[in-house]
């Protein structure tokens, strides 16, 4: 039976070693900020479009349910 528990051990190590690796950070810094900055201003730029759509409407406007 040591070839079944040699192949258990070798699927926990695997899969332990695939957690640890889903969790890093691979992009760098700037990296990270450049993404960080585009991503705000897709946010910006949604947010402005709703402003625009809400005081054509009136402001007033009741929201849909869903």
């Amino acid at each position: 039976m040591t070839r079944g528990n040699q192949r258990e051990k070798a699927r926990e190590k695997n899969l332990k070693e695939a957690a640890g690796a889903a969790k890093k950070n691979t992009m760098s810094g700037t990296e990270f900020q450049r993404t960080k900055e585009a991503q705000a201003a897709i946010m910006r730029e949604k947010q402005a479009k709703a402003a625009e759509a809400k005081a054509a409407s009136g402001g007033d406007a009741p929201k849909k349910k869903k």
